[in-house]
């Protein structure tokens, strides 16, 4: 617990200070120190790893206090960021040395989670999203999305299902909402994010809109086309007064709101993501399928690569125009090696333009751009000159932006320093003040060489000479010898003993000049310097646009590399309800096999009226999970505009991915692994289309096995039978006895992934034939992971006497008649019991207790033990 803080001046300042933000941890200047106090001081120590301290606090009391050096901010203050806290910066805002009172200090900026614009804290491959929710009463929930550090601004409204989506795939680091909100949104999003509470009226419609119209300068919203969308519009009007709070006030690379189409994207819930591992991997030493595909040489390719990963298109023209610049670069590899060489050059142009538009551009960073910008210029040509109609359009609005490009290179000097009182900033040539005060400043010696040498021949005197003290400053000496011959206007200051010093008005301005010439070319320079970002602010339109055509030229590059690099083919990519994958591979796993083993390959044709349903049966470890995710990936490929890990594609445009595989669960929120699993299953079914592409991996497993199978069954019999949707799908299942459904439902189609049984070892062939698999191979499988033999011989010992005891009634003969009775029977997911326990219960609920004799109830019991060995005397 911190002690309390006693009011001396320097506190009372701290504590003004702190109460505009009580919440975020309150860096204080204090001379060459960042000062935490108190409770911050606690919370600051234990996240940087400083030692914590005390100083004097009024008589016998003191503060907690722990600091670190001001030049050692960029090393501190994202680690504070990254702990999830909002960070307030206060600065001196005057020289300690020019004032006797307390130093007057203010907040100058507020660092949060989601709005920084400091590398340090940015990661250059991802956006840093803010996020803000606003829910009407009518149940629509309005996102907004803003990235400050690109001037990117999204928003959208819809379900709390379709916002939720949204939330999982822009990963906001940081989510605004109402106060007072917190536990719907806890509620309703599953307390995944890290939230602030603003007043409830930045909320409001009218807020919100005025806020929007100030910014953007316009007198209605029509132009981005949200303006009927309420409840986005109060998200978007939310965020941007939550910019002026932190102080980010200089936002005008921020030049549009983008509506999210909702009917433009691939519907991938947070299940999918997750669970194909889209961008982030479920163990520590896996790897992603954006891991794999990513070849991306700028920052904004990678953030861009990622975007399009999580939001595949479907639109065949915009698809395929991407696969045609993809297919281009493939054959034309001389274009595509030039224009990489280009792309290495240009860096992150997208958020180096947004630092000019809020003030923090450093010298390094403008002759970046410079470079980049020069690096723009043999691109556009070398697109305009393709004869790729979708190339010649990216080459044809890009723009060099040549007037500030060569102001830049005529202005800035090439190895630039990160900060403008670093080093030289301006080039010679440029101020001619400028360049006579650095000649002062740097070459004084040579400066006074040659004044000494004009003034011997203008006055005859060769023993002349100029000198410096600290009293009379710059001086001439003259001996006694020739004091005759002393010009008139030259004035005595010093008289020696063999000598007499003079100085003269040209010495006397040479020495002001000298004097002050450091301090007046950082002016100059600082100047100069913010002259020239001005006219960048100009071209901030123009770069944006750049920045994003070069991503995307970027993306499509690094699609044609990891093609030639991992074998892929150009998928067709239609509007029919077709999937059919040649030889398909795991993008991912194929990477991480042993040197010199082969990814066995496999097919899959899948379509709306023919193969609707596999029904895939086989062992653990036989490739049963790698086969659907395969599928799912490849899909996801092509519409993303990427060639796919196959020999051959069709792929008609699916409208959402649906996965159901491996177990997890959340017991945080009381939920178990077979909630989970049901929760999953439940949203497919909710929201599956006739476009949807479905994949269910081994559902049912976490309950009883009957419980199980009636699930799955009812499940698949729904997909089956419902409307006339049809979805293609992949159902992986253990329970061999779904192999019965082929023969009722006519879309169902069994296939199995084989194996061989070699001496008592199991092969895995990881191949797929048509027909069902009887047999899991599941104790052979828990050899190979190294479980003991006592339990391996145990366990086969137990599989054994069960086979042998269910023999003569298998599940398999009963559920083969379900079918048959699908139109007048439901099926209860929780009531289909063992078929022995069901014979049992008839014969005991059927036998009138009241009225059996002695012997009567041992020949009954004698009957439920026959039932039971299945044995009859």
């Amino acid at each position: 617990m911190a002690h309390k803080i006693v009011e001396t001046p320097l506190m009372k300042q701290y504590i003004e200070m702190k109460q505009k933000h009580p919440d975020a941890i309150l860096l204080f200047r204090v001379g060459d120190f960042y000062e935490t106090f108190s409770d911050d001081a606690i919370i600051t120590s234990e996240i940087l790893g400083i030692t914590l301290t005390r100083r004097a606090n009024g008589v016998s009391q003191y503060v907690e206090l722990a600091g670190f050096p001001h030049h050692a901010l960029d090393t501190y203050l994202p680690k504070l960021v990254r702990a999830g806290k909002r960070v307030a910066i206060c600065e001196q805002l005057e020289d300690p040395k020019l004032t006797k009172k307390l130093v007057k200090r203010g907040i100058t900026e507020l660092v949060t989670p989601g709005v920084s614009i400091n590398d340090t804290v940015l990661n250059h491959k991802e956006n840093n999203f803010v996020a803000a929710l606003h829910a009407t009463k009518a149940g629509v929930v309005g996102v907004a999305f803003l990235d400050i550090s690109t001037g990117e601004f999204l928003t959208a409204e819809g379900t709390a299902d379709y916002i939720d989506k949204l939330l999982n795939n822009f990963a906001p680091k940081e989510v605004l909402i109402e106060r007072g909100s917190r536990k719907w949104l806890d509620a309703t999003f599953n307390t995944r994010y890290l939230a602030f509470e603003l007043d409830d009226w930045i909320f409001t419609e009218e807020a919100a809109l005025d806020r929007l119209l100030k910014h953007f300068e316009t007198r209605n919203l029509k132009g981005f086309g949200v303006h009927a969308m309420h409840a986005a519009i109060v998200a978007s009007g939310a965020i941007l007064h939550y910019l002026d709070i932190t102080k980010h006030t200089e936002i005008g690379h921020i030049l549009k709101l983008r509506r999210i189409e909702e009917s433009s994207y691939v519907r991938l819930d947070k299940f999918t993501v997750r669970n194909l591992e889209l961008v982030d991997t479920m163990a520590d030493e896996g790897r992603s399928l954006l891991g794999v595909i990513d070849r991306t040489v700028s920052p904004m390719g990678a953030r861009l690569l990622r975007r399009w990963l999580l939001f595949p298109l479907k639109d065949v023209k915009a698809i395929n125009s991407r696969l045609d610049i993809v297919e281009y670069f493939f054959r034309h590899p001389e274009e595509r090696d030039q224009i990489k060489t280009f792309l290495e050059q240009i860096g992150d142009m997208e958020r180096i333009i947004s630092k000019v538009a809020v003030g923090r551009v450093t010298p390094r960073e403008v002759v970046q751009l410079r470079n980049a910008l020069t690096a723009i210029n043999p691109i556009k040509t070398l697109c305009c000159n393709s004869d790729l109609e979708a190339l010649k359009t990216i080459g044809e609005q890009l723009n060099p932006c040549t007037l500030i490009r060569d102001r830049i290179d005529r202005e800035i000097v090439d190895d630039a320093p990160i900060a403008i009182n670093r080093g030289t900033v301006i080039k010679h040539g440029v101020d001619a003040e400028l360049d006579e005060l650095r000649d002062i400043a740097y070459q004084g010696k040579d400066y006074l060489m040659k004044l000494q040498a004009r003034e011997v021949a203008a006055t005859g005197i060769p023993s002349l000479k100029i000198g410096y003290n600290n009293v009379f400053g710059y001086y001439i000496e003259v001996t006694n010898t020739h004091k005759s011959k002393v010009p008139g206007e030259w004035i005595r200051k010093q008289t020696l003993v063999n000598a007499e010093r003079y100085i003269t008005q040209e010495l006397k301005d040479y020495e002001e000049k000298i004097l002050g010439a450091q301090e007046k070319i950082a002016i100059i320079e600082t100047r100069l310097y913010n002259d020239l970002v001005a006219r960048l602010v100009e071209f901030i339109p123009a770069i944006q646009l750049d920045s994003s055509l070069v991503a995307h030229i970027d993306v499509l590059l690094s699609f044609t590399r990891v093609a030639m690099e991992n074998h892929y083919n150009r998928p067709v990519v239609d509007d029919s309800l077709v999937i059919d994958i040649k030889e398909g591979r795991h993008p991912v796993i194929e990477k991480q096999l042993p040197p010199g083993e082969p990814y066995i390959t496999n097919s899959v044709n899948l379509s709306n009226t023919g193969t609707q349903i596999m029904m895939i049966t086989g062992p653990n470890m036989s490739g049963k999970s790698a086969l659907l995710r395969q599928t799912a990936l490849n899909v996801i490929l092509a519409q993303i505009g990427s060639f796919v890990a196959a020999e051959s594609a069709r792929i008609g445009v699916v409208d959402k991915v649906f996965t159901r595989v491996g177990a997890s669960d959340n017991i945080s929120l009381g939920e178990s692994t077979f909630m989970v699993e049901m929760n999953e299953a439940a949203s497919i079914l909710n929201n599956m289309s006739e476009r949807s592409l479905i994949l269910f991996d081994e559902l049912g497993r976490g309950t009883s096995t009957y419980d199980g199978i009636s699930i799955a069954w009812a499940i698949v019999e729904h997909i089956h039978e419902h409307g006339s949707m049809h979805p293609k799908t992949l159902f992986a299942t253990h329970y061999h006895e779904l192999n019965e459904m082929a023969a009722s439902f006519p879309r169902v189609v069994n296939y199995n992934v084989s194996v061989k049984e070699i001496n008592g070892k199991v092969v895995f062939l990881r191949k797929l034939a048509k027909g069902g698999s009887e047999h899991s191979f599941g104790i052979h499988v828990a050899k190979l992971a190294g479980m003991p033999q006592t339990i391996v011989k145990r366990a086969d010992q137990v599989l054994k006497h069960l086979e042998s005891n269910n023999r003569q009634d298998s599940i398999g003969k009963n559920m083969s008649n379900i079918a048959e009775e699908r139109g007048g029977v439901q099926l209860s997911f929780f009531q289909l019991d063992d078929p022995v326990l069901t014979q049992i219960r008839d014969e005991i609920l059927h036998t009138d207790i009241n009225n059996l004799t002695p012997m009567a109830a041992l020949n009954k019991l004698h009957d439920i033990k026959s039932i039971i060995t299945g044995k009859t005397d």
